[in-house]
């Protein structure tokens, strides 16, 4: 079976998707891997050490997509690659598709077998391959890690001959992965940390990074069972908007990371809720990509309003590439490990599988994801 990755073209995109421990680890599986021509010149790799590993190196990309049974990679491909790629190769990225209708009916007619990486289950079986988990986690980091740099004071309380220097303030909204990253990161760096999340049952967590857990009353909530946020009613995100404008207001730095999963972020931080804030003081949108948590905030851009800065910058964890690579590299070898066949040396798909079931979207020329072929059911009826 002939494995491929290739470098990624997305604007600003510098996370490789295989990096060479994993291709070897494909090869002594029995796996031909090639790779595109200076595919880790991103994060300083040079081609020498893909060979090393026992890739093969093409620097014709069209030959690529044309010769791979299998295809990983980080971003999803345009409709120009779907046309590319041979019929029945498997195309493993992520995807987006709740929102991707038109390249996911592509790669159904292709005959392409689309395996959409964020649809991955959350069960333990399948936590070595949850990109999402990987990639939310450095984002909480690089969240903080710019905001203190951004901010006009310092993170940690100090005492000097001069006085005394208060620890700077930070909310986190939305306690998920990226969440309890940003709360640890903050509370390494000195901060007093407050978080807020729908979902009571995270107060505990929150507790023990040492962080205050701010309480709002409304009513039911909780989670789906792959433990994602439900979406709020309207009246619901009024409560929450009033309650969170207190802590707002008494904060240096806020980070918003709350998304609900296939759908718009919620719009948390109002225009009045920025206004209360000091000048000077900075929000951190995780949420932007997806259509932004904070009122103003735009993607890939930072923005000040009443002396307030709004940061919206897209693809955080490609701030750090080298170990966001090494960990979707990882996830991507843990998917392919666990489904490879050692006598066919060939990845099989199991759809009495769980994982399987969960993350291949489309087969055969079907949609085969009950959960994506529902959503667009819905759409259609809903017009």
């Amino acid at each position: 079976m002939k494995i491929v990755a290739l470098k990624e073209v997305h604007p600003g995109e510098k996370r490789v998707a295989l990096i060479p421990e994993h291709i070897a680890r494909l090869v002594k599986k029995g796996a031909q891997i090639a790779v595109e021509t200076g595919i880790g010149q991103t994060l300083n790799i040079p081609d020498h050490d893909y060979e090393k590993a026992g890739a093969s190196l093409e620097t014709d990309r069209r030959n690529l997509f044309q010769a791979a049974d299998m295809v990983l990679r980080i971003r999803k491909p345009t409709l120009e690659e779907v046309g590319l790629l041979k019929a029945e190769s498997i195309y493993v990225s992520l995807l987006d598709p709740f929102n991707e209708r038109k390249l996911v009916e592509a790669l159904m007619q292709k005959d392409l077998t689309a395996v959409s990486m964020e649809m991955i289950p959350r069960i333990t079986r399948a936590q070595k391959m949850d990109v999402l988990s990987s990639q939310s986690n450095l984002a909480g980091y690089v969240a903080v890690i710019i905001a203190a740099e951004r901010l006009r004071k310092i993170f940690p309380m100090m005492m000097t001959p001069a006085g005394t220097i208060s620890p700077a303030r930070v909310f986190v909204v939305g306690v998920g992965i990226a969440g309890l990253q940003a709360i640890a990161t903050a509370k390494r760096l000195g901060a007093r940390v407050d978080a807020f999340d729908t979902r009571p049952v995270v107060e505990e967590q929150v507790k023990s990074l040492g962080a205050h857990f701010v309480k709002i009353d409304l009513g039911e909530t909780g989670q789906t069972k792959d433990g994602y946020a439900r979406a709020l009613t309207d009246a619901q995100l009024q409560k929450q908007r009033e309650g969170m404008a207190k802590a707002c207001a008494a904060s240096d730095v806020v980070i918003t990371t709350a998304q609900v999963f296939g759908k718009k972020a919620p719009l948390i931080i109002t225009a009045d809720m920025i206004g209360s804030m000091a000048k000077g003081s900075v929000l951190v949108d995780l949420a932007v990509e997806t259509g932004g948590n904070v009122a103003g905030s735009q993607l890939d851009q930072e923005v000040e309003v009443n002396g307030v800065r709004i940061i919206g910058l897209g693809n955080l964890p490609g701030k750090v590439a080298v170990d966001a690579s090494r960990m979707f590299s990882s996830n991507l070898f843990a998917l392919v490990d666990a489904f490879w066949n050692e006598a066919e040396k060939r990845f099989v798909l199991d759809f009495e599988d769980e994982i399987i079931k969960g993350c291949v979207i489309t087969h055969k020329g079907e949609i085969v994801n009950q959960v994506i072929a529902d959503h667009y059911a819905q759409v259609n009826q809903t017009g």
